[in-house]
C-alpha cells in the first residue's frame, strides 16, 4: 500500500475503512437478528465515525520503526490491530460514560442519554434511565465482540511467534484497562482524604492502570510485538509509552476542567461533578493547605463529586484550583514526562519515516485541546 498525503501515511483513512467495514457488517448481522435491535448497531457507528485514531497510529508506526514493511501481510495486521484498539476504545468508553453518569460524549448525548430518550419518546414501560443504561453496556459489549474479532484476524496473518507475543500483549492490556476502571470508580466512592500525597499516589496509579498504559505504551509494545521485536526493544517501548502516556491522562485531567467544551465536547467542570481525584486536585489541595487556604481546601472537601454543581458553581471551584497555581504544577509535571520519553524515544535511532511520525505523535498526544 503506498503512502498518501494524508499525514504522509494514509493510516487514519485505511483504519477509518476498516472500522466502516465493521460497522457495516455488524448492523448486517443485528438486523439479520431483529431489525428492531438496528440502534444498538447505530450507536456503534456513531462513536467509530469521530475519533483522533491515536491508538492505531501510534500501534502501526511502532511497527515500522520496528522493521515493518509497507505491503506485506504484516502492514495488513498492524492496520487491523490498530482497528481493534479502536473498536476497544469505542467500548470502554461507552461504558465509562455510564459509570461516569455523563451526560455528553464528543458533543452529543452519550449513549444511556440517548437511548433514555429514545424510550421516553416511544413511550415505552419501565424506568427510562434504566432503560438507557442496560442498552449503553449491550452496546459496549458489541463493540468489545468486534474489536477481539478484528484482533484476532489481526494476528492469524502473523507467524506464531509474533501472533503470540500480540495476543499476550491485547491481553495484558484489556484486564489493565478494566482493573484501573475499578481504582477509579474505587477513588471516588473513598471518604475524602486530606494527604494530597495519598491523594496523588492514588490518582497516578489509576492513570497508569486504566488510561496511560493503554493509550500510548501498549499500542507502542503491541506494534513492535508484531513487528518481532525483541523483549530489549518491547521493554524500550514500555520506558517510552509509560510516560507518555500519563502526560496525555494528565493533558486529560487539565481539560476536564479547563477545558472548552465546543472543543472537548464534554460540559465544562464534569470532572468535578464526577469527584475524580485526579493529580491536578491532588496538587491544588496541597497548595491550599501549604498557604493556609482553608477556603479553598472546604470547597474541595464539599464540592468536589457534587453532581448538582452548576456551571457557575463549576467554574467557581476551578477559578479556586486555578488559583492555587496547581496547574501550572501539572503543566510542569506533562513537559518533565513528555520530556523523558521523547528523549527515550529519540535514542532509539528508530528509521524515518517511522521516528519523525512517532515524535510527531508523541507531542500531538500531550499538545491538545481535545
Amino acid at each position: 500500500m503506498s503512502e498518501t498525503a494524508e499525514g504522509g501515511d494514509g493510516v487514519r483513512s485505511r483504519v477509518e475503512a476498516l472500522l466502516t467495514r465493521h460497522s457495516d457488517e455488524l448492523r448486517r448481522q443485528v438486523l439479520a437478528t431483529a431489525p428492531e435491535a438496528g440502534p444498538l448497531a447505530g450507536s456503534v457507528a456513531e462513536m467509530l465515525a469521530s475519533g483522533k485514531r491515536l491508538r492505531a497510529s501510534f500501534t502501526y508506526w511502532s511497527w515500522r520503526a520496528h522493521g515493518g514493511e509497507p505491503g506485506t501481510s504484516g502492514e495488513d495486521a498492524a492496520l487491523r490491530a490498530g482497528a481493534s484498539l479502536e473498536l476497544f476504545h469505542a467500548a470502554a468508553l461507552f461504558h465509562d460514560d455510564v459509570i461516569d453518569d455523563s451526560d455528553t460524549r464528543r458533543g452529543r448525548p452519550a449513549a444511556h442519554r440517548a437511548f433514555a430518550a429514545a424510550h421516553r419518546r416511544e413511550a415505552l414501560a419501565g424506568d427510562d434511565e434504566r432503560f438507557g443504561v442496560s442498552v449503553a453496556i449491550l452496546v459496549g459489549d458489541l463493540a468489545l465482540v468486534a474489536s477481539d474479532r478484528e484482533a484476532a484476524a489481526a494476528f492469524a496473518l502473523l507467524p506464531a511467534g509474533p501472533a503470540g507475543a500480540a495476543r499476550a500483549v491485547f491481553d495484558e492490556m484489556r484486564t489493565e484497562v478494566t482493573v484501573g476502571q475499578y481504582l477509579d470508580v474505587l477513588a471516588q466512592a473513598q471518604p475524602w482524604d486530606g494527604d494530597p500525597d495519598r491523594l496523588e499516589a492514588r490518582a497516578r496509579q489509576v492513570i497508569r492502570a486504566k488510561s496511560a498504559r493503554y493509550s500510548v505504551e501498549h499500542p507502542l509494545v503491541l506494534g513492535a510485538a508484531i513487528a518481532g521485536a525483541d523483549d530489549e526493544a518491547l521493554a524500550a517501548c514500555r520506558a517510552i509509552g509509560l510516560p507518555l502516556g500519563e502526560a496525555f491522562q494528565l493533558r486529560d485531567d487539565l481539560l476536564g476542567v479547563f477545558g472548552d467544551p465546543a472543543v472537548t465536547g464534554k460540559p465544562a467542570g464534569d470532572d468535578l461533578r464526577e469527584g475524580k481525584r485526579t493529580v491536578l486536585v491532588a496538587h491544588a489541595l496541597r497548595r491550599a493547605l501549604a498557604d493556609g487556604d482553608e477556603a479553598t481546601v472546604e470547597l474541595l472537601r464539599t464540592r468536589l463529586g457534587d453532581p448538582g454543581l452548576t456551571g457557575e458553581e463549576a467554574a467557581r471551584v476551578a477559578a479556586a484550583i486555578a488559583a492555587t497555581r496547581a496547574p501550572d504544577e501539572v503543566e510542569a509535571l506533562i513537559a518533565q514526562l513528555a520530556g523523558e520519553a521523547l528523549a527515550l524515544a529519540e535514542a532509539r535511532h528508530w528509521p524515518d519515516p517511522a521516528c519523525t511520525r512517532l515524535l510527531d505523535l508523541a507531542r500531538a498526544a500531550v499538545d491538545r485541546r481535545s
